[in-house]
């Protein structure tokens, strides 16, 4: 058997497409990159917001007309597949495996089934199942546990990934050293609520504690999303001061800067109380990178809601953001309760704030140029004669292939800066890849594309 995977969404899927590969390789299924090889589709999907669950639909609609023409098998798996309106889309459009979030490690009961196989139970050998490492990948996911405890009104993920749970160190530390084995330079410390790691379990460490064991892996650079600012803590924090090898980058969602609109997004804190753990971040870490994400047009948001917003953007002053107008989604108690509003005024608040933070992504990236940077470069960009790569606080950089023949780590002296990339000249070879990666095997669409 031929196998093709198409993975929509956030970084997790990705991993958890791997971890379907890995178990499909060991089936003895041959990995292939396009449609038109394949014997068996199987599509890794998202359902944070109307907009991939649409492209799925699309994809889907495509299968089933290749499907009538040929034998193909067409499989769904991912955040959509838990829900009902997955479920009735699997229906409408022919698919005959459906694995929930929970259920990855079915993939091979699933093949050998004879009839249409779903499986949508969220079971503990997930948690237990430590893949072989990905082969020339400088960076690399590592997943550190599933599911969320809090219930953000606009959030379908406590459905479609359950409740927290948090995978033993052990099992992290041992898939972390095969990652450094196979050579990667960096790795992202995946969940839901990475922050919150270890308060589902007695005796694991907390993700602070977690952070410094991981330090102690000697891979060069340590990364992790996303973060809930209530679990946050002033350990978390102390441990990213003192470890050297956790990049000084950190992405947390703010999502309004109104105390009303955070209330009824049940997002557990307060503007003041979010911005006194920015300060507290900024005094102990002085060169730190911050990110966010931002839903723009929740309901009930008023003009002044949204001004709140924008004047938190400039008090803050993130690097850079994630925005996106507030999207309805079934499940979910904010789609229940809570009336929706024109998108017209979404999409004219959305680009206002768009706007800010430009302004404030052109005049952070400015203030680099003449600073040097770390730099993981990971291969030929788009752009003639670059090699591209993101630096430690996640900036799109791009060096002259002359200077980067080969992916790695690099330091760079900053030349010139937009609000989205940094442009620079090589100052020091760190360490160089010792091979040359390797695209995936299927093709990946980010959330932040959708």
């Amino acid at each position: 058997m031929k196998a093709h995977l198409v993975t929509y969404g956030c970084q997790m899927n990705e991993y958890d497409t791997h971890v379907v590969e890995s178990q499909l390789v060991a089936l003895g299924v041959e990995l292939v990159k396009a449609v038109e090889e394949a014997d068996f589709v199987l599509v890794n999907t998202c359902a944070v917001r109307g907009k991939p669950v649409d492209k799925v639909r699309a994809v889907l609609g495509n299968l089933r007309k290749t499907k009538r023409e040929r034998g193909l098998l067409v499989g769904m798996m991912g955040c959509l597949a838990q829900l009902e309106e997955g479920q009735e889309i699997a229906k409408k459009y022919d698919v005959d495996i459906l694995l929930g979030p929970g259920a990855l490690l079915d993939i091979g009961a699933a093949l050998e089934s004879n009839k249409r196989f779903w499986s949508m139970a969220f079971k503990d050998d997930i948690h237990d199942f430590v893949p072989p490492a990905p082969q020339n990948k400088l960076s690399a996911h590592l997943t550190i546990q599933r599911g969320c405890d809090h219930h953000c009104t606009y959030c379908i993920v406590p459905e479609t990934r359950g409740p927290q749970v948090s995978r033993h160190p052990d099992l992290i530390l041992r898939e972390l050293d095969s990652l450094v084995e196979a050579g990667a330079l960096e790795v992202t410390l995946l969940g839901q609520n990475v922050n919150s790691y270890g308060k589902d379990q007695t005796g694991y460490p907390d993700f602070g504690d977690l952070l410094r064991m991981v330090g102690k892996s000697g891979i060069p650079r340590i990364k992790f999303t996303t973060s809930h600012p209530m679990d946050f803590s002033d350990n978390i924090i102390e441990a990213i001061a003192e470890t050297p090898n956790v990049c000084k980058f950190i992405h947390l969602p703010v999502q309004s800067g109104s105390n009303k609109v955070l209330k009824q997004m049940g997002r557990e804190y307060t503007r003041e109380w979010y911005l006194e753990r920015i300060e507290k971040m900024r005094s102990l870490i002085p060169r730190l990178f911050i990110s966010t994400d931002i839903i723009v047009g929740f309901p009930n948001e008023t003009e002044d809601d949204f001004l709140e917003t924008v004047s938190l953007y400039d008090a803050v002053q993130y690097d850079s953001a994630f925005m996106f107008i507030y999207s309805a989604r079934p499940g979910t108690p904010s789609y229940k309760h809570f009336a929706d509003m024109p998108k017209e005024i979404k999409t004219e608040r959305l680009n206002r704030l768009i706007e800010r933070q430009k302004h404030w992504s052109q005049l952070k990236n400015s203030r680099l140029i003449g600073q040097e940077v770390e730099c993981l470069i990971r291969g030929a960009a788009y752009e003639p004669s670059f090699m591209e790569g993101h630096t430690e606080g996640n900036h799109p950089v791009l060096l002259p292939v002359a200077q980067a023949p080969v992916p790695g780590i690099y330091r760079a002296l900053v030349e010139h800066a937009t609000p989205h990339m940094l442009f620079g000249k090589v100052t020091e070879v760190v360490k160089q890849a010792e091979f040359m990666p390797m695209q995936l095997h299927s093709p990946v669409f980010s959330s932040l594309d959708l």
